[in-house]
């Protein structure tokens, strides 16, 4: 039992702390939305989308959330045949150090993201519409 969290808290303390470098395969992407089945649809700074596989050691341990930052490497042109193009190494929860590395960048910069520009106006938090609105 004890070791099954000694490798969650693993995981989690390899995400706090960026690498020094990255390889040429290997890019900071923005997780767009998850698409079922340990897959990620992202953004890659070029604003290029891309199916990503979330790494073996990250799967129900962390979680990753919209707008979040993510380390991908991509997979070699015919290397697999699964539809995935790319896999998640590494996920970026301590932002600030993040942030703060050479090879982060300039297209994220904070507070960019926003879901989706074409959704209304929620109406969560607001008191439903009276009867004695005039009609």
């Amino acid at each position: 039992m004890g070791r099954q969290n000694r490798g969650i808290q693993a995981a989690a303390d390899e995400t706090l702390t960026p690498p020094d470098t990255l390889t040429a395969s290997q890019s900071l992407v923005r997780v767009l939305k998850p698409e079922g089945n340990n897959l990620f649809s992202c953004e890659f700074p070029s604003k290029k989308t891309a199916t990503l596989e979330l790494a073996q050691k990250f799967r129900n341990t962390i979680w990753i959330k919209r707008g979040g930052y993510a380390l991908a490497e991509r997979y070699e042109a015919g290397a697999t045949d699964t539809r995935a193009e790319g896999e998640i190494i590494n996920i970026v929860r301590g932002e600030k150090e993040w942030r703060k590395m050479p090879y982060w960048p300039k297209e994220f910069a904070k507070a960019e993201y926003n879901q989706d520009d074409s959704e209304e106006e929620s109406n969560m938090g607001k008191m439903p519409p009276s009867d004695s609105e005039e009609e």
